[in-house]
C-alpha cells in the first residue's frame, strides 16, 4: 500500500473517493505485517464497522480476524452526550434545577457536537495513555470540507480562548481552558512529518483532482505539508474495444494529464478500479493487487430501469417548491441537482438553482447560462459577515465603545456561522413559496446539522409562540410537508453508499421528513458496457438496485454512466432522458 508511514496517518479527501476502503486496507496491511494498529474514524457517517462485518462504534473495538488491528468510530452525537455530562455532572447538586436545564440548553447546539468530537480526536493525537500501545493510528476523516474545519479548529480556538469570547454553546470557559495545551499539542503533531502523514484520496477526475489540490493547498496555508496523494480507482490501460471503457480510460488520462502542479508534485500512489465492492478481508487484501483482464464480456443495458425524467414530471406537477438533493458526499448530488434544475428550467419554469455545500461548483456544472435558470450558494463565509455586520449595525449602534468592542467578540463564536447558515437557508426555503428551488446540499453529516438546527429553531420557535403556535409556519414545517418539500436521496449503486442512503432517510423520519424519492446515479447496469472490469461492477449493482426498488424507495430513477463528464445543459438533460444520451 503506503511505503514508510510515520505512527499518525490521516486520510482524506472528497466523499466517495475511497478513503474508508484505503484507510481500513492499509490498516490491514500494517497489521498483516505484524504491527499494532488503531484505526479511527472521525467521520459522523462512518462505515468502516460495515467493511468489516461488525460492530464498532465509540469504543476501542478488536478486529478479531486481524491479529493486532483495533477500530474506533468517533460518534459525534455521543461524544456530544459524554461532553455534556462531564460539564454538567460536577454541578448536580450544587446549582438550581433551573440553572442546571439552562446549561444543558446551551450545550444542546450543532458546535458543542462539533467541538466534542473535536476533543476526542485530539485525545488520540496527544494522549499516550490512550495511544501509546500502537505503532500507528490511521485515521479514515470526514469529507473535506469538515475536516479541513475541525483540523483549523486548534488554532482558532486557541485565539478564541485568548480573546475571552463568549462560550456559551461549548460549556464554561475554564474547562476549555484546560484543553488549550492538548490543542496546541495537537497542532504541532499534525505539522511534524517524523509523526504524521495527510494523504489526500482523489479519483482520476477533474473535479476531485481540483478538490484535492484545495485541499492540500489550505493545509499547507496551516503548516501542514507533510502530504501524499492516491489516486484511487485508476481504469486499466485496455479498453478490451468497449466505447464506454475507451472514453472513462481517456477521461482519467486527461484529468491526470491537466492536475494541479502542486498537487502532481507530491509523491503518489496509484490504485486500479476494482471489479468487486470492497467490503470484507479477502476484498481489502487484494486492493493492492493488479487487475487482470479477461476477454470482453456479452452483455445489454437493463431496460426495465426507470429514467430520471419520470421524476421530474412528478416534481414539474406541483407547480413550484423546494425540491433538495441529499447523500453522501461524491454521489453526484451536485450533477443531479441541476440535472433536475435545467430540465424545469427547459419546461419553462422559472428554477432558483442553489447549494449549502462548500465543496460544490454549480457554474461549473452548468458551464453556461440556461434560460429560466438562476444560480445562488449559501456561502458561510460570506453569509457569516452579512450577519456580524447586520448586528453591530443594529443591536451595535448603541453601545458604547467597551459594549461594541465586547459584542465584536461575541460575533467571533463559531455559533455565528451557525446562525448565518440557518438565515439563509431559510430564506430560500421561503422563496419555494413562488417558484421552484433546486438545492444541492452538502454531504450527510453537514446537512443534518443544519437541519438540527432548523429543528432546534422550530422548536424554540412554537415554545415562545403559546396560542399563536397554530398560525406560524417554521422552515422545519416546510420541510415536512410533502406538498412544499421534495427530497430526492441520492446514491452510487454500490453496497456502502446504499447503506449510508438508507441510515440518513431514517435520520430524516426520525425528523419528521420523509424523503419523496431516490434517484440512482452514474449505474454501469444501464449501459451496455462489455468492459471486462465495467461489466463485473454492473453485475454488483443488482442486489443494490433491487434494495431500493423494494425495501427503500417508494419510488426511484437509474442514471446511467456517462462516458462524459455530465457538464453543461445538454449532458445534464441527457441524465434526465430528454435528450439522447452522450457516446
Amino acid at each position: 500500500m503506503f511505503n514508510d508511514l510515520p505512527r499518525f496517518v490521516f486520510l482524506t479527501g472528497k466523499g466517495g473517493v475511497g478513503k474508508t476502503s484505503l484507510a481500513c486496507a492499509t490498516a490491514v496491511g500494517l497489521a498483516d505485517a505484524g504491527k499494532r494498529v488503531l484505526l479511527v474514524s472521525t467521520d459522523p457517517a462512518s462505515n468502516v464497522g460495515q467493511v468489516f462485518g461488525i460492530e464498532i462504534g465509540n469504543h476501542v473495538t478488536p478486529i478479531a480476524a486481524v491479529p493486532g488491528l483495533e477500530a474506533l468510530e468517533i460518534d459525534p452525537e455521543g461524544a456530544a452526550a459524554e461532553y455534556r455530562e462531564r460539564i454538567v455532572g460536577p454541578m448536580r447538586g450544587v446549582l438550581p434545577e433551573k440553572a442546571l436545564k439552562g446549561i444543558e440548553e446551551q450545550l444542546s447546539g450543532a458546535c458543542t457536537t462539533e467541538i466534542a468530537a473535536f476533543d476526542e480526536f485530539t485525545a488520540l493525537l496527544t494522549d499516550v495513555a490512550v495511544t501509546g500501545a500502537y505503532d500507528h493510528i490511521i485515521f479514515d476523516t470526514a469529507p473535506t470540507g469538515h475536516t479541513i474545519r475541525m483540523l483549523k479548529l486548534p488554532g482558532a480556538w486557541s485565539g478564541f480562548l485568548e480573546t475571552g469570547g463568549d462560550a456559551s454553546c461549548l460549556g464554561p470557559l475554564a474547562g476549555l481552558e484546560k484543553q488549550r495545551t492538548r490543542y496546541a499539542a495537537a497542532v504541532d503533531s499534525l505539522s511534524d512529518a517524523a509523526r504524521t502523514r495527510l494523504i489526500l484520496v482523489a479519483r482520476p477526475r477533474v473535479s476531485s483532482l481540483a478538490e484535492a489540490a484545495r485541499t492540500s493547498r489550505e493545509l499547507a496555508d496551516i503548516g501542514i505539508g507533510n502530504q501524499h496523494l492516491a489516486i484511487n480507482g485508476l481504469m486499466p490501460d485496455d479498453d478490451m474495444g468497449d466505447a464506454l471503457a475507451a472514453s472513462l480510460i481517456a477521461r482519467d488520462r486527461a484529468a491526470l494529464d491537466g492536475m494541479d502542479a502542486h498537487l502532481a508534485a507530491l509523491p503518489q500512489t496509484r490504485f486500479a478500479l476494482r471489479p468487486e465492492n470492497l467490503v470484507g478481508l479477502d476484498a481489502l487484501r487484494r486492493m493492492n493487487m493488479p487487475v487482470t483482464l479477461a476477454a470482453a464480456v456479452s452483455r445489454v443495458a437493463d431496460a426495465d430501469l426507470p429514467p430520471l425524467s419520470a421524476l421530474v414530471d412528478g416534481i414539474e406537477a406541483a407547480g413550484r417548491g423546494l425540491v433538495m438533493t441529499m447523500g453522501k458526499g461524491g454521489v453526484g448530488k451536485t450533477t443531479i441537482a441541476a440535472a433536475v434544475a435545467v430540465e424545469l428550467a427547459a419546461r419553462g419554469h422559472e428554477v432558483l438553482l442553489t447549494t449549502t455545500d462548500p465543496a460544490a461548483h454549480l457554474t461549473e456544472t452548468l458551464a453556461g447560462d440556461v434560460p429560466h435558470l438562476t444560480v445562488s450558494r449559501i456561502d458561510p463565509e460570506a453569509e457569516t459577515q452579512t450577519y456580524r455586520d447586520h448586528i453591530l449595525a443594529t443591536k451595535g449602534a448603541s453601545l458604547d465603545a467597551q459594549g461594541r468592542a465586547m459584542l465584536e467578540e461575541d460575533l467571533r463564536s463559531p455559533c455565528t456561522e451557525e446562525i448565518a447558515v440557518f438565515q439563509a437557508f431559510s430564506r430560500v426555503i421561503r422563496e419555494a413559496g413562488r417558484k421552484f428551488v433546486v438545492m444541492d446540499t452538502a454531504p450527510t453529516g453537514h446537512t443534518l446539522l443544519l437541519l438540527d438546527a432548523t429543528g432546534s429553531y422550530h422548536r424554540d420557535v412554537l415554545r415562545h409562540a403559546g396560542e399563536n403556535a397554530s398560525h406560524m409556519t417554521t422552515p422545519m414545517m416546510r420541510l415536512q410537508d410533502p406538498d412544499k418539500t421534495r427530497i430526492l436521496i441520492v446514491t452510487l449503486p454500490e453496497v456502502t453508499p446504499v447503506l449510508e442512503a438508507a441510515r440518513l432517510q431514517e435520520d430524516l423520519k426520525r425528523a419528521g421528513i420523509t424523503p419523496w424519492a431516490w434517484v440512482i446515479n452514474a449505474s454501469l447496469a444501464a449501459t451496455g458496457t462489455t468492459h471486462p472490469v465495467l461489466a463485473a461492477r454492473a453485475a454488483t449493482e443488482a442486489p443494490e438496485i433491487a434494495s431500493v426498488r423494494e425495501k427503500l424507495a417508494t419510488r426511484h430513477a437509474v442514471v446511467p454512466m456517462l462516458a462524459e463528464d455530465p457538464v453543461g445543459a445538454e449532458r445534464l438533460r441527457a441524465l434526465v432522458g430528454r435528450t439522447p444520451a452522450m457516446a
